[in-house]
């Protein structure tokens, strides 16, 4: 078993958090293959991120809905963590929704996205952190009607990264491009 899960086996048990996530995300990397997306230090972010993302992405806080920047962009590419730049969301699952945040019906890879139990502001919602950076990305919504599939990630812009499809190759991207194909 490895260490997250174990990690979170333990707070089950011990009654200390209500998880539930999409799937316990497994750690992709190896010894031999470390993962090339890492979450770099408090001190760094601070110096990397503008004040919104960083109170966005580490301190959970939300953009104004209808003013981000990917709200309305229909450009393809993908979307990758701000912090720790892995793969999250593509253009091919966004689609356009009422709520002003950008929506997708689906994630790249179940793994990279973590579920967890949201009770603040007197609502009971389930807030979506990426896997590696722990970034704060936003809240996912089940039977969503302007959905495709029912499911709605309404993500912050400022909680991701915008690489379209033309830079994606330069951008260390390349191996996503089948998707696009």
């Amino acid at each position: 078993m490895n260490t997250l899960k174990a990690l979170l086996l333990a707070l089950l048990l011990i009654g200390g958090a209500s998880i539930p996530m999409k799937g316990i995300a497994t750690d992709m990397s190896t010894p031999e293959t470390p993962s090339p997306y890492t979450k770099p230090s408090d001190e760094e972010l601070r110096k990397r991120l503008t004040p919104l993302e960083y109170h966005v992405t580490q301190e959970a806080g939300t953009e104004r809905p209808y003013t981000n920047a990917y709200w309305q962009l229909d450009e393809p590419g993908i979307y990758v963590d701000i912090v720790t730049g892995e793969p999250l969301f593509s253009s091919l699952d966004k689609y356009h929704s009422s709520c002003g945040w950008p929506s997708f019906s689906d994630s790249l890879v179940d793994e990279r996205i973590v579920e967890i139990e949201d009770r603040s502001f007197g609502m009971v919602r389930t807030e979506v952190r990426s896997r590696l950076g722990d970034t704060h990305l936003g809240h996912v919504f089940e039977n969503d009607p302007e959905s495709p599939n029912g499911t709605r990630y309404c993500i912050n812009s400022a909680s991701l990264r915008f690489i379209p499809q033309d830079k994606m190759e330069e951008e260390g991207y390349g191996e996503l491009l089948s998707l696009f194909e």
